[in-house]
This record gives structure tokens, C-alpha cells and sequence, in this order.
């Protein structure tokens, strides 16, 4: 299928979007309406995004930790507002064993309530705090319109849990795990995003303030890419988390939640794809460089064989595959590896083993562009170099469709048009009646009120009133 052109994102982005994550193999439709199997290719990806996140996460002092899938219907209730957020997406067991269960069993849709309820048996003084641990798991929430990685009833994410002494620092932890994210998908994902706050009917259900990184994918929407939750004393309150403070006062502690999930991946695929298939971010490609040998008689082979185990060694210090199937050719290869994504190809021929060199084809740019023959000796140093210029490429290009589709309106019917086209940057009164409006009449939502604010104040773009900040307008995943 690799040779099969795929539908161009320009005339069918979502068709595009479909074919590309089944014939990468990336995922795969499951049995179960709106679940999908990750496939090999597609959890090695995912494992480097984990694998980048757990480093950022443990520098900051965070551990791991396993907790149990099914959470007891009544601790979902303790917390009004949150069973009121999950009641119409959540999985209930109410039959195991062949009989019927004396409470129904909630499959976690997110795992603050059984959190909650641990911390309060763990948490007895202020030298317990803080508490700052970090779980990876699946969690259900029964979706009605699914699309692989972006929106399945299943999937795959890290949720961090946190409880602290004060309002301070639990405001502290949730703002530091944002910027955690932020750098994650800038420097590993080459993604672009925007931080900042939800507004109040876009925040978690049972937050006090919710923050959050966007990204404009390939066809100008918005994917919400994490978030990071202050919740203040409202789970502590319901699930009774209290400590005994310096002074020997019981105190309610402060926590937080925070994740990343396996949408991520499909952020990666809309961001940086193009007609060809994907483009994946050096950092976190399962294969970062694939090397091809070309030959047409057994002689050739046997050479250019021998060239490419050289080249293969010569390459420890990345993630390398040698694409040794008989039977396709190697413009077939060419055309295979370009539509999964790999960063860099290294093209070995019998004329480059008589003159010792190699050539080396970017992902990132098209044809001859992205081509060089470098020296054999040279490719040790060469492949990292080019590597690292791919991340700032596709960075930039990414960065730049961002700026391209991204509009100050003067006036309502001018946001209106633009959120058609990309985001809108506007002054908004912060009425939620004027949020409905914009949903209602252009179903763009207010996607976050962006840490960069110009200072000053203006005119809400929506209904003329005072303003003090500004806030992004999009249509979103």
C-alpha cells in the first residue's frame, strides 16, 4: 500500500488523517465501537513520548504509582460537580462473578476520587506533604463520535496527582506542569503551543482554575494537547484529605491533577504531515534514520550490503533500522519510509561504495532539496546534525502556519470569519453568555485565555463591554 497515494490533506484533511494512521500502522480499529488497538509502530511512538514526559516528570520529584481501574459509583457522587462533568461519558459494572453487584462499578473515565480517597488514609501531618505522584494507565470514557488517538472510549495517558499544604503551592505545581508540557512538545514534538486559561465552562469539572497547552493542527483547528489542574480544596473537602499542620491544626490540603494522552499522537500526525504521509519529530520517532541498499546483481549486493552494516554500526547512537526486504525496490522502500515518517533516509548504491560515500534524504524537504552525499566517515557527526536541524525545521514551519492562520479582529462578524480559517486573538469580557454566543452562531469555543496578554484593556469583541484580557477563539477536536 505504501506505493498507494493518499487522499491530500487540502481536499480531504480528516480522509487523510483516517488512511494515513491505518496504512502507517499506527492503530487499528478495534471489535469495540470506538476503541482502537495501538499497533507496534504506533506504541513505540508512544512509548518515547512516555519516556520523554517520565524524565521531565521524576526531575521534578514526582514518583509512579498503580491504582486500580474500577472506582465504586459512590465516590464519583461525593463530588458533585465532577460526576455531573463524566455521568454521560462513564462505562458502569454493575454484574461480576455471574451476579449483580451491591454498588455499581465505575471504569475510571480519570482517577481523582480513588486518588482522593487514598490520600485520606496516607496523609496525617504536614511532613507528609507533598504527595506527588505520577500514574500511566487507559481510562474509558464512553464517546459518541470517535477518531483514532484523538477521541476513542479508551485510551492511553499519564494523570498526575498531587496534594500540598497550601493554595500556594498546589497553584505553584499546576503551573509548573504545564510548563513541563510546553516543553515537551516544543522541544521533543517540535510542536508549537499556547499556554494558558480555561475559561470557566472549558475548565475540569471540579477545578478551580484549569490550564492548558493548544496547538493549530494542519487544517487550522485546535487540539487541547494537556492540562493542568488546580483543584484546590474541592477533592480534599469531599474525600476528607486533612493533616495536621505545624501549629497542630487539622487543615484541608490543596491538589492537583494533570495530564498528556495518547491524542498526542494524533497532534504529532495533523501537525506535521503532509501529503506523503507523516513527519515525525526526530526526538520522538521510532526509527530516526532508515538505511537503504540499492543493488541490481549479486555482486552489487553483496558490496552494498557489507557498506550498509558499516554504515548501521556507525550509527549507535541513534535509533536505526536497516530495511533489508528482498522482493519490493527500493523506490518502493523510498516511498514506504517517507509515508511512516522517518526523520532521515541514508541511501547506500555500488556507486557510493566505490567513492566511500553515503546519501542522506531529509523527510522535511522534498526531492533534490533534501538531499546530500556526505563521506562515509563523515556520517557519525552528520546524521545528529541533520537530525537536530529537522526538529527547528519543522518547528519553524510549523510555528509559521500558526502565525498564518492566527487573526486580531476588529469586530464580531470579522472573529466570526476567522475562526472559519484558524484562531482569533480578541478582547473578551469574560461573560460566559458571550462565549455561548460565539459557540452558538460559529462553533468556535474560547480555547484559553493565553498567559501573553498585552497588559491595557479594550472592548470585547462580542458585546462591547470592558475588557482586561484577551483570549484565542478556535474551532477544536
Amino acid at each position: 500500500m505504501a506505493d498507494e497515494r493518499l487522499p491530500s490533506r487540502s481536499e480531504d484533511f480528516a480522509e487523510w488523517y483516517n488512511q494515513l494512521v491505518l496504512r502507517a500502522e499506527l492503530a487499528d480499529y478495534a471489535p469495540v465501537r470506538g476503541c482502537m488497538v495501538v499497533r507496534p509502530y504506533g506504541w513505540a511512538l508512544w512509548e518515547n513520548i512516555q519516556a520523554a514526559l517520565d524524565r521531565r516528570f521524576k526531575a521534578t520529584g514526582h514518583v509512579n504509582a498503580g491504582f486500580p481501574m474500577f472506582i465504586p459509583m459512590s465516590f464519583l457522587e461525593k463530588e458533585r460537580e465532577h460526576v455531573e462533568g463524566f455521568s454521560p461519558e462513564l462505562a458502569v459494572v454493575t454484574v461480576a462473578g455471574g451476579e449483580e453487584l451491591q454498588e455499581p462499578l465505575v471504569v475510571r473515565p480519570t482517577s481523582e476520587t480513588i486518588i482522593g480517597h487514598m490520600y485520606a488514609k496516607w496523609i496525617k501531618s504536614h511532613r507528609d506533604l507533598p504527595v506527588l505522584i505520577n500514574l500511566w494507565n487507559s481510562v474509558v470514557r464512553w464517546e459518541k463520535r470517535t477518531k483514532l488517538f484523538l477521541r476513542t472510549a479508551e485510551f492511553y495517558w499519564q494523570e498526575g496527582h498531587t496534594a500540598h499544604a497550601t493554595a500556594e503551592e498546589g497553584e505553584a505545581e499546576a503551573r509548573q506542569m504545564l510548563e513541563v508540557y510546553a516543553d515537551f512538545a516544543e522541544n521533543e514534538a517540535a510542536v508549537p503551543v499556547i499556554k494558558g486559561r480555561k475559561s470557566e465552562s472549558e475548565k475540569f469539572a471540579g477545578a478551580v482554575r484549569s490550564y492548558t497547552i493548544e496547538a493549530m493542527m494542519g487544517d487550522t483547528r485546535a487540539l487541547q494537547s494537556a492540562t493542568s489542574h488546580d483543584l484546590g480544596q474541592n477533592f480534599a473537602r469531599a474525600f476528607d484529605i486533612q493533616y495536621l499542620d505545624v501549629s497542630n491544626t487539622l487543615q484541608y490540603c490543596w491538589t492537583t491533577s494533570w495530564g498528556l494522552s495518547t491524542r498526542f499522537v494524533g497532534a504529532i500526525i495533523m501537525v506535521h504531515g503532509d501529503d506523503q504521509g507523516l513527519v515525525l519529530p526526530p526526538r520522538l520517532a521510532p526509527y530516526q534514520v532508515v538505511v537503504v541498499p540499492i543493488y541490481r546483481t549479486d555482486e552489487e549486493r553483496a558490496a552494498v550490503l557489507a557498506e550498509v552494516e558499516r554504515v548501521g554500526r556507525s550509527l549507535r547512537d541513534v535509533r536505526v533500522r536497516t530495511d533489508l526486504r528482498d522482493g519490493v525496490t527500493p523506490g518502493f522502500k523510498f516511498n514506504d519510509w517517507e509515508m511512516r515518517g522517518v526523520p532521515l533516509r541514508v541511501e547506500v548504491g555500488p556507486r557510493d561504495v566505490a567513492q566511500g560515500t553515503v546519501t542522506l534524504a531529509r523527510r522535511d524537504l522534498p526531492g533534490r532539496e533534501g538531499k546530500e552525499t556526505v563521506p562515509r566517515d563523515a556520517v557519525p557527526a552528520r546524521v545528529p546534525e541533520l537530525l537536530s536541524d529537522i526538529h527547528a525545521s519543522i518547528y519553524r514551519r510549523a510555528l509559521r502556519f500558526r502565525e498564518d492562520h492566527t487573526v486580531q479582529p476588529a469586530g464580531y462578524a470579522e472573529l466570526a470569519e476567522a475562526v472559519q480559517r484558524g484562531f482569533a486573538l480578541a478582547w473578551w469580557c469574560g461573560d460566559g453568555a458571550c462565549e455561548t454566543r460565539v459557540k452558538d452562531e460559529t462553533k468556535a469555543t474560547v480555547r484559553c485565555i493565553p498567559f501573553d496578554q498585552p497588559g491595557g484593556s479594550g472592548r470585547c469583541i462580542v458585546c462591547g463591554r470592558p475588557a482586561t484580557e484577551r483570549a484565542i477563539f478556535g474551532r477544536a477536536y
